[in-house]
Order: C-alpha cells, then sequence, then structure tokens
C-alpha cells in the first residue's frame, strides 16, 4: 500500500528553514528545466535489442508486468508526471498549490504552514502525478542540494482515492529519474517514519548510508523517531525504463545459459487455464478471465467463516506495535481495491504473494497456540484447496492436470 505518512516530518524545524547553508551551485534555467522534463515524459521504453524478435517472447516478471502496465497508461495519457519548481510559471504554480492541499490532507500531522512552505521553496523540486484532465492526485517534494549532488525527501503522498493502484513505486521511479537527469543528484536521504521503513525498502532505500557524512552533515536535521534512509541512484540507469533493462538482463542471461548448457530452457511462467464456474470448461488466462477468476477467489474468501480476522487491517488500538513488526501489511480490503483499480494484479503471482503474505504476516506477529495463527493455517488449507480445483496447469503435451 502507498505510504501517505510523513517521510520527512522532522528534517528541518519550522523557522530554521531558511537558516540553511545555501548550497544549490549551478541550478539549470526554469525554460529548460520545462523542456527537458517534457521530453522525458514522453520518452517511451527501447524495444531491446534485435535478437529479441527473432526468438520466442520471454514473459516479463510480476515487478515488470506491473510497471509496464502503468508505462502504458502514461503513453495512453490516462495519467502523467511532471517536475514542477517554482519558477513564477502560471501551471507550475497551479502544480504545487495541488500538492500543498494532497499533503496537507494525507498527513494530518504536518503543521499547514510547515507544508506550503517547502512545497514552495524554490530550493525544492516536487514530481507531480497527474491525471488526463491535469488533477495533481499524487506526488514527492525533495531538496536538492545540487553541490553536495543529494537530495532530502520532505513529502511523499497519493491522494486517498487513488491509492492501492501501483502508482507508489512508479512515482518513485520518476522522482529518481529527474532527480539525477535535471538536478544531477546520486543519493537521495530521508526520515522514514517507522511504518514507511517498509515502503522505502521496496524503493531501494537503505538503512545504511553510504554517502560521507561530511557532504550531509549539517543540511538535514536529525529526527528523533525517524530511521534515516539512503538511496543511492546509478548515473546510467534509466529509471523510468527498467522494465526494458530487465527484459535486456533476461534475455542476455538466456543467451548465456544457453551457451554453457544443452539443457532444455523453458521460457515463460508454467501454463495454466482457469476454471470460472463450478463444472465448467476450463478457459486462457486472458486478462479479463483472469481479473473474473480473481474477483471470484477473493469473494470466495472473503466469504469463508475463517477470513473474518484478515478481512481489514490491523487497527493500531487493538495491536499497538503491530505496524513495528509488520513491515508490509495486507488485508483482504487491501487486495479488494488493488483488484479493483485494474492495474495492480496484472498476474496470478501478483494476488497470490499478497495473499500469502497475509497469512505469512499472521504466523509472523502471533503465537502458534493463539486462535489467529489457527485461523491463518486453516484459511490458507481452504485457499489451497480451491485452487486445486479451479486452476489446471498443463504439463509439455498441453494436457491439463491440477497442481
Amino acid at each position: 500500500m502507498f505510504v501517505t505518512l510523513p517521510v520527512g516530518q522532522g528534517n528541518v524545524s519550522i523557522g530554521q528553514e531558511d537558516s540553511y547553508r545555501d548550497t544549490s551551485g549551478s541550478i539549470p534555467q526554469p525554460q529548460q528545466v520545462q523542456r527537458t522534463a517534457e521530453n522525458l515524459i514522453s520518452e517511451r521504453a527501447g524495444p531491446g535489442p534485435l535478437s529479441a524478435r527473432d526468438r520466442e517472447r520471454i514473459a516479463p516478471g510480476a515487478y515488470s508486468q506491473r510497471e509496464e502496465a502503468l508505462v502504458k497508461r502514461e503513453q495512453d495519457g490516462d495519467i502523467a508526471f511532471r517536475y514542477v519548481l517554482n519558477n513564477d510559471d502560471p501551471q507550475n504554480l497551479i502544480f504545487l498549490v495541488g500538492l500543498k492541499n494532497i499533503f496537507s490532507k494525507q498527513l494530518p500531522n504536518m503543521p499547514k504552514e510547515y507544508i506550503v512552505r517547502l512545497v514552495f521553496d524554490r530550493r525544492h523540486r516536487s514530481v507531480a502525478l497527474l491525471k488526463r484532465n491535469g488533477t495533481v492526485i499524487g506526488g514527492i517534494t525533495y531538496r536538492a542540494f545540487h553541490a553536495q549532488a543529494f537530495g532530502e525527501i520532505a513529502f511523499c503522498a497519493v491522494t486517498s482515492h487513488e491509492q492501492v493502484k501501483g502508482y507508489g513505486t512508479r512515482l518513485m521511479n520518476q522522482t529518481k529519474e529527474f532527480a539525477r537527469t535535471m538536478d544531477k543528484l546520486t543519493h537521495f536521504l530521508t526520515y522514514a517514519d517507522n511504518n514507511a521503513v517498509g515502503y522505502f525498502e521496496k524503493q531501494g532505500f537503505t538503512r545504511e548510508v553510504t554517502l560521507e557524512r561530511e557532504r550531509w552533515q549539517g543540511y538535514i536535521k536529525d529526527y528523533d523517531g525517524g530511521t534515516l534512509m539512503e538511496c543511492v541512484m546509478h548515473p546510467r540507469i534509466s529509471y523510468t525504463a527498467l522494465p526494458d533493462m530487465i527484459h535486456r538482463q533476461r534475455i542476455a542471461l538466456d543467451d548465456r545459459i544457453r551457451e554453457l548448457s544443452q539443457s532444455h530452457v523453458q521460457q515463460g511462467a508454467p501454463r495454466y487455464r482457469l476454471v470460472l464456474e463450478d463444472r465448467g470448461p476450463p478457459k486462457d488466462p486472458t486478462p479479463e478471465n483472469l481479473r473474473a477468476f480473481l474477483y471470484n477467489l477473493l469473494e470466495h474468501i472473503q466469504g469463508l467463516e475463517e477470513s473474518w480476522p484478515f478481512k481489514e487491517q490491523v487497527a493500531v488500538q487493538d495491536a499497538p506495535d503491530y505496524y513495528d513488526v509488520i513491515k508490509d501489511p495486507i488485508a483482504l480490503d487491501v487486495m479488494e481495491a488493488r483488484l479493483s483499480s485494474g492495474c495492480f494484479y496484472v498476474t496470478l503471482e501478483i494476488f497470490n504473494a499478497d495473499l500469502r503474505r497475509i497469512f505469512e504476516n499472521c504466523r509472523f506477529y502471533n503465537a502458534p497456540d493463539t486462535i489467529y495463527y489457527k485461523l491463518a493455517n486453516k484459511l490458507e488449507s481452504l485457499v489451497n484447496q480451491y485452487l486445486t480445483t479451479h486452476l489446471l496447469f498443463e504439463d509439455e503435451g498441453g494436457n491439463p492436470h491440477p497442481e
């Protein structure tokens, strides 16, 4: 689930922001920044090496498929990302107002005056996530320290009705790309609240800070209660074209395996067919059939008596330390929202990973003799029974058989 919590809440205390050292160095001209940003937004991923077109297609993994789905939405104009700074451009000011409103609503513990000060500060940069009609639905704001070649993420949020649609990773990748190409930054630092650490770890941030201490100490303020995290941005990696890069790496690896081994190399994931209706014929896993199958499966799970502890996210008042222990929480209501978005569960594997994490989180947090631990085991067993009768895998001869 996308983080809507203050991820840099204590980086700069109110009233001290203007006392920072002026280390901006050389900053691109606003007109040049905007033109280059537009070019980056419209840039498409390359087709990959020519040899890839002459072979059987290697199916992308779950991460790449989800990213490719969002890339297609960008290409279709459903969503867009804009590099925004306060350069007195009227359109940029509109975007900044939209970002300010989202941060103020999604980060209620953050003083509104503080949010306004940072968002409109000319030393800060923002990446705005836009819908087709130009409405801002999310974004990231960061302070760029050009002379030190690092940035500090201050705010990160998506409006509530657009969450759990997979925007979080794409938004961070776009931010990395703009920071790398426009601001010439090599590192991101941020103070993450405990329940935001999991999100940042997924985006390539680590608790180990490798940036030389003299480059950042004194430029960002310590935040009690937060975890300092770092992300290193490689100068030769295009973060908006990761699916294409991963695809080319898989092709190179496949070529190398063929050079070293005479064994048969099986391409892609196992073939399977879906049973959408009891006693009905199995059907191919087209996007429409897969979505219908996942809806049936989720409805079946929610209707089981054993599913009651897992239908909604754990409330903090019921388990105060839950989100300190479980860094990647998930629940059936989150899965339902992701499924309804139509762009998150693009493969059965992604859905199954979230589903299994519900059981794993429960068993990790609760003792084996608790009712919750036992219900997790029972519900997982019932899920496996359903999949056995509704998911048919094919052998090499194309004959279907239960897994």
